[in-house]
């Protein structure tokens, strides 16, 4: 590495005035520690309160969907999101290998099968050209059915995923998924504030999941949430995520196996605080985009992913694209080293243990940006 890379590491820590900068931190400077007291002083911390109707009434709001189920974390979101669809044991659902991997682990959850496909340079997303190259390799059409014809499993879904906060080409998946009798279940976990023609992530899918983990651009702590502009799953959504039960003013009734993913009002009030800043935290993290383009201008070897066509994105985790004159531990070790907190991407499904032996398109791309990607640091910081 050069003096060029030791200009960017002084930079970075110059830009956050720290020693050593991390990869993502949660902004805390609106009304949070407000409603949280409010939360303690009243007692209602848990999973009533009126921090949580608020919470998704003001989601569903901001993303453009009829409902939002404010739920533990982003995978049970997914988990539930699948089952509210319908996914089944022994099913399969198709899903990019280049993803975090609860997105894998909330199908598993089902007893069903994830099935691999390959990414776009473009978006770093599910490619539907792929998509629909594989389908036509190893499906067929039965009773309104997509058969995988190696396996004889159906085919239930595809979960594109929008990786680091950039969307994918929501409208060629939409085709595709009606043409071949696919249901479209979005891990919008990473692009909250993101937008594809104009039209928010997670308003595509029949339902979506998205994450407030304390390392995305708005944070309840822990914490997800259920988009859908479907009703009836909504309240089926709320129903089996409050272990399914019965209203009654004191019997506990419970009508079927259910689940305790309900969002406590004390994080729910933390997520209402963030979510009134989330044109802050945008406009910040667009702001440090332009920064880092400047930055990036001089490395050679090096360029900065930039929002795809169609796209508005979020920007959730700054990402470098290095050419094959770099090696790309060399690069993490290097910024590492001088303060700049980075890491790779993770690793890719098919090569973890428990997903090895998963269906698999060809995943040629994939293979070559696990080789390429690095994620610098990506906190939402005020200019100056």
């Amino acid at each position: 590495m050069n003096k060029k890379w030791l200009a960017f590491t002084d930079q970075v820590k110059a830009h956050y005035q720290m020693d050593f900068v991390p990869l993502h931190e949660p902004t805390f400077n609106g009304k949070e520690l407000e409603y949280v007291t409010d939360c303690i002083q009243t007692g209602w911390v848990s999973s009533v309160g009126a921090y949580v109707n608020r919470f998704e009434e003001d989601l569903a709001r901001f993303t453009g969907v009829r409902r939002a189920v404010a739920v533990v974390n982003g995978t049970a979101a997914l988990h539930i999101a699948l089952k509210l669809v319908g996914v089944q044991a022994h099913e399969e659902v198709f899903m990019p290998a280049l993803t975090f991997v609860a997105t894998a682990n909330a199908v598993s959850y089902l007893g069903a099968v994830p099935h691999f496909v390959d990414v776009s340079e473009k978006t770093l997303g599910l490619d539907p050209q792929k998509l629909e190259a594989h389908i036509l390799a190893i499906g067929e059409v039965k009773n309104n059915q997509l058969i995988n014809k190696k396996t004889g499993r159906v085919i239930r879904a595809v979960v594109p995923m929008h990786t680091f906060g950039h969307a994918v080409e929501l409208e060629e998946l939409q085709v595709i998924c009606e043409k071949y009798h696919l249901i479209l279940v979005e891990d919008a976990a990473e692009s909250l504030g993101t937008y594809y023609k104009g039209k928010q992530t997670g308003s595509f899918g029949k339902v979506s999941a998205i994450s407030f983990n304390g390392n995305k651009i708005m944070t309840t702590g822990g914490g997800g949430a259920i988009l859908t502009d479907d009703e009836a799953l909504a309240d089926y959504a709320k129903h089996i995520t409050t272990t399914a039960k019965v209203p009654h003013r004191w019997e506990f009734e419970h009508d079927e196996v259910a689940f305790n993913y309900r969002l406590p009002n004390i994080n729910a009030a933390l997520g209402c605080a963030q979510l009134e800043k989330m044109p802050e935290f945008i406009e910040q993290k667009r702001a440090l985009t332009a920064f880092y383009e400047e930055l990036v201008a001089p490395l050679e070897g090096v360029t900065l992913f930039k929002e795809p066509t169609n796209s508005f994105s979020n920007y959730w985790l700054q990402t470098l694209i290095i050419d094959d004159t770099l090696v790309r531990d060399d690069v993490l070790a290097f910024l590492n080293d001088h303060g700049v907190m980075s890491r790779p991407i993770w690793t890719p499904l098919h090569k973890l243990k428990p997903y090895r032996d998963c269906p698999r398109a060809d995943l040629s791309t994939i293979e070559r940006l696990n080789k390429k990607i690095i994620n610098i640091p990506s906190t939402p910081i005020k200019e100056g």
